[in-house]
């Protein structure tokens, strides 16, 4: 406690004051004894006026011999005002670290929400870099693992963009960084001479490098990379507490760079089979015309449960076999049926001439698959002899095909059968029938009549309807009937729900066949 009349003279003090300020004794000049932000305080306590010092919010604080106090001050009527001094070092140490304690947790959970929103690899890499740098170094490099000897970097500048780079050094001549490839703790930040940075790990105009961190980037089982960490010379180094805190946030961006990381490989081996279970391309093979066109029943899906194939005879003057079927579901199972499927139908290739033993041995591998799903099917032969296309169809439970004859005349193939996948036993019968120039025939799936649509919303579109949109179709290239079929569905069906709709033409063209090569390329015709 401490009491100084209006004039700023030390009035009285007690024991605890006078250890505190030392020279505080009655009669000596406050000034002269006590700091300076407490003689401003008194002042404006004593003379109040437009050059006082303002009041503040709480108590007054200020520091004395190198600790902190609160200042109460209490006014007494003759003027002089009592100071009564609280050591307050303690209680201030706490509340800064709970707000720095506070920053840190908004900081990562900052740094999780905004790397854990892309699984791209190089933005996850940019985004570390770049937060690192802001907030807890002069410059940050995020490193991925070694590719084929070089690293990839990510190098970043406080208030600067990431820049890309790709190095070829061995990491165990960086100290600490080879280490932190293999996912070894870090090395301490005082052990590491800053000398020792190699002219990569630098940025330009950085300066001298004052101390580095460098901190292993955890992944799911395997190291994601690896952060370091640059503070200039005139920057104070790192503390024990500041590389614990880099540690925490590495362990968030090596958690969303790994998750990047197993996105992108699983992105391409999808890629990859997704390429195998798409439908092809068709074109004519052999002097016969083929078109395709398939639409999965979600727009963001590209394969599914309806397939088609084609098969070029493996000596020219024989058949070519298509296939076209409906596996029961929707998406990615049903597309991984229709894969076995037509990887089983490429097999019995050699028994192509035979569509019932074809789909007899398809039913026994379906029914000793683990699969509970079935499929229809409708298998076509289809062989040019001279202007005309010779076909057999066979039906395994599903619609029939249907033939455009030339005058427009619509024609259902007589073909029924069992569906493929459910019954020990099938049966299904083969019909036979010739195209002349002109004429096509249309294989399609349910996808196409059983489509919801048109003004009512919840009508069929049905199997008279399709046989009437095909009588206009007389005479049109087979890619011509396809584009049509897949438009008028589409309008039927607006933005509404559908199931996966597949659609094949087989069509004898308006050309006389001269020549073609192994019989697996367009060959040579005229008019």
């Amino acid at each position: 406690m401490l009491v100084a009349d209006a004039q700023g003279t030390v009035v009285q003090c007690n024991e605890a004051a006078g250890l505190l300020l030392g020279a505080a004794v009655p009669g000596a000049l406050l000034a002269d004894v006590a700091p300076a932000w407490l003689c401003a305080a008194h002042r404006a306590l004593s003379f109040p006026g437009p050059h006082a010092v303002p009041d503040t919010e709480g108590p007054l604080r200020g520091g004395i011999g190198g600790r902190r106090f609160e200042a109460h001050p209490s006014a007494r009527a003759d003027g002089s005002v009592v100071w009564w001094l609280v050591d307050d070092t303690d209680h201030q140490l706490a509340r800064e670290a709970l707000h720095m304690e506070r920053e840190r947790t908004a900081f990562l959970a900052k740094a999780s929400s905004t790397l854990l929103s892309s699984l791209n690899l190089g933005r996850c890499m940019d985004v570390t870099a770049q937060m690192a740098a802001e907030s807890l170094a002069d410059a940050a490099l995020t490193v991925a693992p070694a590719r084929g000897g070089r690293l990839p970097v990510v190098t970043c500048l406080r208030g600067g963009t990431p820049a890309v780079s790709t190095v070829t050094v061995d990491p165990d001549d960086v100290p600490g960084l080879g280490e932190a490839l293999r996912g070894f703790p870090p090395v301490p930040s005082r052990w590491i001479d800053p000398a020792t940075a190699p002219a990569w790990m630098v940025p330009e105009g950085f300066g001298t490098v004052g101390s580095i961190v460098v901190t292993p980037l955890p992944g799911h089982g395997v190291p994601a990379g690896a952060l370091i960490l640059l503070r200039k010379a005139e920057t104070a180094a790192f503390s024990d507490e500041e590389e614990v805190f880099a540690r925490l946030f590495a362990a968030r961006a090596g958690a969303a760079m790994s998750a990047a990381r197993l996105y992108a490989e699983q992105t391409a081996i999808t890629d990859v089979l997704m390429q195998e279970l798409l439908p092809p391309v068709l074109h004519q093979i052999s002097g016969v015309d083929f078109a395709g066109r398939y639409r999965p029943s979600a727009d963001h899906e590209r394969i599914g449960g309806d397939f088609y194939d084609v098969h070029p005879a493996a000596v020219e003057g024989e058949a070519s076999l298509v296939s076209l079927g409906d596996v029961c579901g929707k998406g990615l199972e049903a597309a991984v049926l229709t894969g076995k499927i037509r990887n089983t139908l490429h097999a019995l290739l050699p028994l192509a001439d035979d569509h019932q033993r074809m789909l007899r041995l398809l039913n026994s591998a379906l029914l000793s698959s683990h699969h509970t799903r079935f499929a229809t099917m409708v298998l076509a032969s289809a062989v040019r002899r001279g202007s005309t296309v010779d076909l057999r169809l066979t039906s395994g439970g599903h619609p029939s095909p249907l033939i455009i004859r030339a005058d427009g005349t619509v024609e259902e193939a007589d073909t029924h059968g069992t569906l493929i996948g459910a019954l020990p036993n099938i049966s299904a019968t083969t019909v036979e029938a010739s195209l002349a120039p002109g004429e096509s025939c249309v294989l399609f799936t349910d996808g196409i009549t059983e489509a919801k649509g048109g003004p009512m919303g919840n009508v069929l579109f049905g199997e008279e309807r399709l046989k009437r949109a095909l009588s206009g179709c007389a005479g049109m290239p087979a890619e011509g009937i396809v584009e049509h079929v897949q438009m008028l569905a589409a309008q039927w069906l607006g933005n509404r729900p559908h199931d996966d709709m597949a659609v094949v033409v087989i069509a004898a063209p308006r050309t006389h066949h001269l020549s073609a090569v192994n019989g697996h390329t367009r060959g040579r015709y005229t008019a």
